[in-house]
């Protein structure tokens, strides 16, 4: 089965060289993702672009919008990439430099981090950045659900503040990450319900197969399997890792098991390529 991994990182964060050393026990390398995507035939993915100006300073308030992508030298050709927003670098030169990022063949998407940076969905300061995504037809990522920082604000990265902008920017695709968790009944129903929403299922577990399978054995994951059931919309969502937050054949192992068979070509592959239409082209098949 062909494999699109829809929610990766590839930025120079000390967090993330943090957790693939302590948690994932991984490389979070350049080598090290193509190595993982080679082992476990996923043909391409889709990064998220954050910068932080200081060591350990993300959410960096001084990053530049357009925030891409720095862990090496280049990225590699089946990778494409959504730059991400600091809504407190809107300025006019900003978005004219968002603007030349979306007319590169590599950027696919635009990344909003809820929460870190506590601006809701729907405040004004991001209407630029819908207006672009319609524009070169690019879909809006959002970060939703816990933040992977204590200095992330949750009230602002709740999947429901998603309702008003889906509604009002119906001419723009959203992917709500992470499906919202833990909120992911909310989530859910703002995927259910509003048909330019769709939604990743990246980041929710940290670690190794060994965590995966700790919470196998607890009731951890009847959240998780009550919102997929109530969503009842398999088609509208996308297999990710959130890598390096845990390594990807675990977590394709794991999605498996909880997306009925049925679907899994649209989760794992097909969905990805209709929310992100400029992916086809760069992926190894």
């Amino acid at each position: 089965m062909k494999i699109i991994d829809a929610h990766v990182h590839f930025s120079e964060i000390a967090s993330f060289h943090d957790t693939a050393k302590r948690l994932s026990n991984l490389s979070y390398s350049y080598d090290g993702l193509l190595q993982e995507w080679r082992e476990h035939n996923v043909i391409g993915g889709v990064a998220m672009g954050v910068t932080e100006t200081v060591h350990n300073g993300f959410p960096d308030y001084q990053s530049n919008t357009p925030m891409g992508l720095d862990l090496a030298a280049s990225i590699p050709n089946n990778l494409v990439y959504c730059p991400g927003i600091n809504p407190f670098k809107t300025e006019e030169q900003n978005f004219k430099e968002l603007e030349l990022e979306l007319l590169r063949p590599d950027v696919a998407g635009i990344k909003i981090y809820l929460g870190y940076y506590p601006i809701f969905a729907y405040d004004e300061i991001y209407t630029p950045v819908y207006r672009l995504a319609a524009k070169y037809n690019v879909p809006v990522v959002f970060h939703t659900g816990d933040t992977y920082s204590e200095r992330g604000l949750l009230k602002y990265s709740h999947p429901l503040t998603l309702d008003e902008v889906a509604v009002k920017n119906r001419d723009v695709t959203f992917v709500m990450a992470h499906f919202g968790d833990p909120w992911v009944l909310d989530g859910a129903e703002v995927v259910y319900k509003n048909r330019n929403m769709y939604a990743d299922l990246s980041g929710l577990i940290v670690g190794t197969e060994a965590e995966i399978n700790r919470h196998r054995r607890t009731r951890f994951l009847n959240h998780l399997l009550h919102a997929l059931d109530y969503c009842d919309h398999y088609e509208k969502l996308m297999f990710g890792t959130d890598w390096p937050l845990i390594g990807v054949g675990a977590y394709i192992d794991f999605i498996k098991e909880i997306i009925p068979e049925e679907y899994h070509h649209d989760v794992f592959y097909q969905t990805a390529l209709k929310v992100f239409p400029k992916l086809k082209s760069n992926l190894i098949v």
